[in-house]
């Protein structure tokens, strides 16, 4: 089901969607690691923007990362079979769908509400919801005990950047994740960040495009999430768009480490 965007915020792009005004959505804990100072200002500062979308109109984010295919070979890449899984930021389920497949119990951390109830309603109508839990839960605190997991992931959420994981969620992250293990950071944000700390690349070969459900969706979610290749996107009549059209690096990455403590 596409869930329409709010009305009041209608044709306004990402950059000028929210206000200050809107930042009394978040609850003290995401008050404290998102908007910890009174200029904070979501017109000024994309990250912020992103966040007030996943709770503010989280129907409006779960149409664009269902056009945002993962590429095939980060898919066969993940382990199958495994124990434990445990996926950090997993948003409306983007990957979550694909890890019920791999693990006997799959744990999915959440911390945006919105979100966590678009990704239950699908856990429920696939009928997973004795294998999947979802958590309330941010990087730097995850609520799972030391080693529980066998494999530890996060897809296109995890940056340098101390409230959106940082070192400590990083470290947090391997602290879930059992020996023998593996913490896998799918569609990186900063490469070189993450290789000094000892994590592996893999990037897979193939042209990429996101695919929207039609040309018309295809124009919407461009005028709002890629403006600037929003006339691009109406010209070309289709509703696949290549990467490189939205200049967007495509998700055909991932870094890894394996745990051997």
């Amino acid at each position: 089901m596409i869930i329409p965007e709010d009305p009041a915020r209608a044709g306004r792009e990402l950059s000028c969607r929210y206000t200050a005004a809107d930042l009394q959505v978040f609850t003290a804990d995401e008050a404290r690691r998102f908007a910890p100072d009174d200029g904070c200002d979501p017109q000024a500062d994309q990250t912020l923007a992103w966040e007030l979308l996943y709770r503010l109109e989280p129907g409006l984010y779960d149409r664009l990362i269902r056009a945002e295919r993962l590429h095939p070979g980060i898919v066969d890449w993940l382990p199958r079979s495994v124990q434990r899984i445990v996926e950090v930021g997993a948003g409306s389920g983007r990957l979550t769908m694909e890890l019920i497949e791999r693990g006997q119990e799959v744990v999915a951390i959440e911390p945006a509400a919105g979100l966590r109830r678009i990704l239950e309603r699908k856990l429920a109508r696939a009928d997973h919801g004795c294998r999947a839990r979802v958590m309330n839960g941010f990087f730097d605190e995850l609520p799972v005990p030391s080693g529980f997991a066998d494999l530890v992931v996060a897809c296109s959420v995890l940056t340098p950047e101390p409230c959106h994981g940082g070192d400590a969620g990083l470290a947090e992250m391997e602290r879930i994740c059992g020996p023998g293990g593996c913490v896998a950071i799918i569609w990186p944000n900063n490469i070189g960040w993450l290789a000094v700390r000892d994590y592996h690349y893999r990037s897979f070969a193939g042209a990429m495009a996101m695919e929207f459900a039609s040309h018309r969706e295809a124009v919407e979610l461009a005028e709002i999430f890629y403006p600037r290749a929003a006339a691009e996107v109406r010209d070309r009549g289709s509703r696949r768009v290549p990467y490189q059209v939205l200049g967007v690096n495509p998700p055909r990455d991932l870094a890894f480490k394996d745990i051997t403590r």
